[in-house]
């Protein structure tokens, strides 16, 4: 861990991640609160900010993970920052002349400049954190993310109730600005010059089939797009999350305001679990983290749902948020160390929009599914997705660390050309 804290890579990425966390969080609550005051309490203008968020996933990602493959992504975090940072201010200037509805298209650009920025922070780690710290790495941001999940609204709505809607956006265009500032700092990726030239030669479009090909070429990639497709299905925003204010007031007969603290324990299991990944990842055996959290996330869902104990119910969040903490840090090292360093941002492309989709159908289809059938019925069903989901988890841990591209053409000097002969010549 002192390795880590070392890296000055490490060090500015992690840096610029809390800058930006920070100002998410500003601006998510400063625009949930101006939108509810400006229409009335409207939910389906309050819910369109939501969905708004998952369009962009589901148009860009393909394409923004191609593109983090072919630039250098020092350039394209920094340009990333700098769009967010001024499409921000443009915003705040059009909600001072009246047109209160451009707080939407804020979070439409912010939200499709995130699928190029993401592919590329996975690409530096990748590069420039040696793979003995990409444990304890992933682990710190996990750690990080957990913490504002818990203390991210808490300090978006202070700023908002202190300053108002124009400082809050102002506040989090700064910050955003700042983070591109401390980004300069990072090294420039040695093969983004030659990697670019490569791409030249190769359309766009060529390219994501290219990526595509590569998950569908290897087993092991295809055992994580199946997990993450059962995760969004029976897990996080899928079947059960619209439904959990129900087991609140229905099964725990408590107040529906009574959620967030059940949220909050969750929140406070992946800090925990955070922590105690860090320390131990290196120990961790994958293949029964991985089950043994599926097989957790099945049994937990089902026990909620039977559930009339607010104590049960509160246990088995907390211990669910400690193994999410867990699963997500072991599956994160495994996309790291078995996808080709340019193939990062196109695998990552090319399976969030897939689990993005399932999220999205069966968040639609939780409700109508419920008043066909029952809470417990959904929840149960739930269940069964997630332990399909350990079907792939076998295919996951048996591969093993793919050779870059480069290593590759050093074997194979007068072999096909580059985008063809990887998906060729790997064999995990």
């Amino acid at each position: 861990m002192k390795e880590l804290w070392r890296n000055r890579v490490f060090l500015i990425v992690f840096s610029t991640d809390l800058l930006e966390n920070i100002g998410v969080w500003i601006r998510n609550m400063a625009l949930l609160f101006f939108v509810m005051e400006i229409s009335g309490n409207n939910p389906t203008a309050v819910s369109l900010l939501t969905a708004i968020e998952y369009v962009p996933i589901l148009l860009f990602s393909v394409i923004g993970g191609a593109l983090a493959d072919r630039w250098d992504p020092k350039r394209t975090m920094i340009s990333a920052n700098l769009l967010s940072s001024l499409s921000v201010c443009v915003i705040a200037v059009l909600l001072w002349k009246g047109y209160w509805s451009a707080v939407f298209f804020a979070t439409f650009v912010s939200a499709v400049v995130s699928q190029f920025s993401q592919p590329a922070s996975a690409k530096v780690f990748k590069i420039h954190v040696p793979e003995e710290q990409v444990g304890s790495a992933i682990s710190v941001s996990q750690s990080m993310g957990s913490l504002f999940i818990l203390f991210g609204p808490i300090v978006g709505t202070f700023v908002y109730e202190a300053s108002g809607v124009y400082v809050s956006l102002f506040a989090m265009a700064l910050l955003f600005l700042l983070s591109a500032f401390m980004l300069l700092g990072l090294p420039s990726s040695k093969r983004a010059s030659s990697v670019s030239d490569s791409h030249e030669k190769t359309s766009l479009l060529a390219e994501i089939k290219d990526g595509i090909r590569y998950v569908r070429h290897h087993s092991h990639l295809r055992g994580i797009v199946w997990l993450f497709a059962m995760l969004g299905l029976g897990l996080g925003s899928g079947l059960i999350n619209p439904l959990e204010v129900f087991l609140v007031t229905d099964r725990l007969q408590l107040p529906k305001e009574s959620i967030q603290w059940f949220t909050a324990l969750e929140g406070v299991g992946m800090l925990l679990g955070g922590i105690l990944a860090s320390a131990l990842h290196r120990q961790l055996n994958g293949k029964l983290v991985i089950h043994g959290a599926i097989v957790f996330f099945a049994v937990s869902v089902v026990v909620e749902a039977l559930s009339t104990s607010a104590p049960l119910t509160g246990t088995m969040r907390l211990l669910s948020g400690v193994l999410l903490a867990f699963l997500q840090i072991v599956l994160s090292m495994k996309m790291i160390h078995l996808v080709a360093e340019e193939y990062v941002g196109r695998v990552n492309g090319t399976m969030t929009p897939l689990f993005v989709a399932l999220v999205m159908i069966s968040s639609f289809v939780a409700g109508p599914l419920m008043e066909l059938t029952s809470l417990i019925t959904v929840f149960c069903l739930s269940g069964f997705f997630l332990l399909l989901g350990s079907l792939g988890v076998n295919k996951i841990m048996e591969a093993e660390p793919p050779q870059s591209q480069s290593n590759q053409e050093q074997q194979h000097p007068l072999s096909k050309p580059k985008h063809q002969q990887s998906l060729e010549t790997e064999q995990l």
